[in-house]
């Protein structure tokens, strides 16, 4: 075997290590957020905070309406551990096709009525208000 055939082999077995290990971390990452059931939605609309909703205290499905600036409304359904927007008048309706959402891996976005619906594990976003570091 020469010198080029050892390079090549070893090139790929480090890049296949690597991406073993990237796999690995995403896989364990993943299931440590799904580990945890207390999610918590947060709804937001022009960038200010609405709601929170502790989705681990809801214990019946029920509904609400939230009405945009531009006239605009999206209904939204909670269940225990999940939250939807169910219907809703924009033109593309991507925020209704999208579903129950019952992790933190991908938010709900309406973007002709500035709605997003993000779950984050614990406690409320409310509870994050002091900074996490300090810059001097």
């Amino acid at each position: 075997m020469n010198t080029l055939s050892k390079r090549v082999w070893l090139l790929a077995g480090g890049i296949i290590t690597i991406l073993g290990c990237c796999v690995l971390i995403l896989y364990l990452r993943q299931s440590s957020i799904q580990g945890s059931d207390a999610f918590t939605a947060c709804l937001y609309q022009d960038g200010r905070l609405l709601q929170t909703i502790p989705l681990d205290q809801v214990t019946e499905t029920y509904r609400f309406t939230l009405d945009a600036a531009n006239g605009g409304y999206n209904i939204i359904e909670v269940s225990p551990g999940g939250i939807a927007i169910v219907e809703a008048d924009c033109p593309d309706q991507i925020c209704v096709l999208q579903g129950r959402v019952t992790d933190s891996l991908l938010p709900i976005t309406c973007l002709p009525h500035r709605l997003v619906i993000e779950l984050q594990p614990g406690a409320p976003a409310s509870s994050y208000n002091s900074p996490d570091a300090v810059a001097y």
